[in-house]
């Protein structure tokens, strides 16, 4: 499963990227090959300062290795191994009409020391975060979720959707980082799901990011913004940053197993504000999407 399952990422990268350079039309994806001292590495694609993407990144990366001691606590486990491959991309658009994205498709093995495979699992998600909310994006996005996991059961769109109403929340602020998508972890294979259930759901759900993401793209990036919606997006960035950098556990991760910092930190924004006890003014559309952030909604 590991290597079909990294093989699926490679192609996944391709794909999106090429794709993204497209809609773009003014600037292409640079790659740096890296190498993890403890074994593996990766394969980082960045866009910096197109016609449509200010910042982006798309990487895939496949690590392995002696668990480290912090891992090994945080799983409760001793004297382990693991495997862990994943892609990992979020873009951050020049117009603030046009919402930053994240999403991340991932497996994991730990191993006995023997070499037994003693755990696996799958995790990942797509999540939307517009600066100015448009009703209908929103629920294209949302759609274009629930389609892919009715496929594979009935529950797994609301389940995930909650999951991500819950994980993408800087509860330092009462706020969520954006409206949702999915979001699921430990995915284990059971009596329902076998390992192959699981693959197909999570590569069902990685090969529907770009129709969720692109038509969203396609209505928005040639609107017109003036300055004021520029800094209202780049408050708003330093919101993403704060979640990023304060409870995103893809980070915790890289960082923990001596990931490469440059690829970890890539999804951070190149301008971003925070103003001192900024609110903004009464009825306005800025206003309008804090109302929405501050609690979890059905889209659909």
């Amino acid at each position: 499963m590991k290597h079909k399952f990294y093989q699926y990422i490679q192609d996944l990268q391709n794909t999106i990227t090429s794709a993204l350079e497209r809609e773009d039309g003014t600037t292409k994806f640079r790659e740096d090959i890296w190498e993890r001292p403890g074994g593996g590495g990766g394969r980082t694609r960045v866009i910096e300062n197109g016609g449509v993407f200010e910042k982006g990144g798309v990487n895939i990366s496949r690590v392995f290795g002696k668990l480290p001691e912090s891992m090994q606590n945080y799983f409760n486990v001793k004297d382990a191994d693991f495997f862990a491959c994943g892609l990992s991309l979020v873009l951050h658009p020049e117009n603030p009409f046009v919402p930053t994205v994240h999403a991340n498709w991932r497996y994991f093995e730990m191993y006995d020391k023997n070499g037994n495979i003693m755990d696996q699992w799958f995790g990942g998600g797509q999540d939307l975060t517009p600066y100015y909310l448009f009703n209908e994006d929103a629920i294209h996005f949302h759609r274009v979720c629930k389609t892919v996991c009715d496929k594979h059961h009935p529950s797994f769109y609301w389940d995930y959707k909650k999951k991500c109403d819950e994980y993408f929340r800087n509860t330092h602020r009462g706020e969520a980082r954006g409206i949702g998508g999915l979001f699921f972890d430990y995915c284990k294979p059971s009596e329902e799901m076998s390992v192959e259930d699981w693959y197909a759901f999570v590569t069902g759900v990685g090969d529907s990011f770009l129709d969720a993401y692109l038509p969203i793209v396609r209505l928005r990036k040639k609107l017109p913004y003036s300055e004021a919606n520029r800094t209202w997006q780049e408050i708003r960035r330093g919101r993403y940053v704060e979640f990023n950098l304060v409870h995103d556990k893809g980070t915790l991760f890289g960082l923990k197993t001596n990931g490469r910092i440059e690829s970890i930190l890539m999804s951070l924004p190149p301008h971003v504000q925070w103003v001192y006890d900024h609110h903004p003014e009464k009825g306005s559309e800025e206003e309008r999407l804090l109302e929405v952030l501050r609690k979890p909604k059905s889209w659909l």
